[in-house]
């Protein structure tokens, strides 16, 4: 899920003045039950969307036509699943109200929330099957170091940039091309592993997968 700002009531420096603590981290992954139980209820979803920049729960309340309270209520309840960060305070009319902002940009909710039901199959590389555990452990390591650039987790040793690359393209095959265009994929593919494949050195994993696209109806 990615959040997007809506129009926001603004904070004057009148009313409050305040510091963000720390950038919004890209990608939040949620790998605990309690997490995605606090988070997939759609009017959390909503207020999360409204926190994509900094407000009060006041003025997320008069957005959504609910409560001060209620919309309190649910925020405390994201903030306590780690989902929504107290970014400053403000006093208004001898009250502290808090001010609040979505902790990421999007939200990743982990397949092992689920996990697999029943001992997992061994699967041939060119099924459907092994293409979705691929896809799952590929989100896992990217949400591992989407944490370490956050500073959760393990550290990076190597600087703030990763040395990665993501590379998408679409072709268009006639069936009798499809069996020559996956072995010279294939042949691509080995052909760089073996070139590259020592023993020494970080460690660097490549993914490759090809899949039929689907056509917009």
């Amino acid at each position: 899920m990615r959040l997007s700002g809506a129009q926001q009531q603004p904070l004057t420096s009148a009313i409050c003045t305040y510091k963000l603590p720390l950038a919004m981290k890209d990608v939040a992954y949620l790998d605990r039950l309690e997490q995605a139980e606090a988070l997939l209820k759609p009017r959390r979803i909503e207020i999360l969307r409204r926190l994509a920049e900094p407000r009060t729960c006041t003025q997320v309340a008069a957005e959504l036509g609910d409560s001060p309270q209620k919309v309190y209520y649910h925020v405390k309840r994201l903030q306590q699943a780690g989902l929504v960060e107290l970014v400053d305070e403000r006093r208004v009319r001898g009250i502290n109200e808090g001010i609040y902002r979505a902790a990421a940009g999007s939200y990743w909710l982990s397949p092992r929330l689920v996990g697999t039901l029943g001992p997992r199959k061994a699967q041939d590389a060119m099924s459907l099957g092994f293409l979705l555990d691929l896809a799952e452990e590929l989100q896992a390591d990217l949400a591992q170091l989407a944490a370490a650039r956050s500073g959760v987790g393990e550290p990076q040793s190597e600087g703030s940039d990763l040395p990665s690359l993501g590379i998408a393209g679409e072709v268009r095959l006639a069936p009798e091309q499809r069996a020559a265009f996956l072995d010279d994929l294939r042949s691509a593919l080995q052909d760089v592993l073996s070139r590259y494949g020592g023993k020494e050195g970080p460690a660097f994993r490549i993914a490759l997968a090809c899949y039929p696209k689907g056509e917009p109806a």
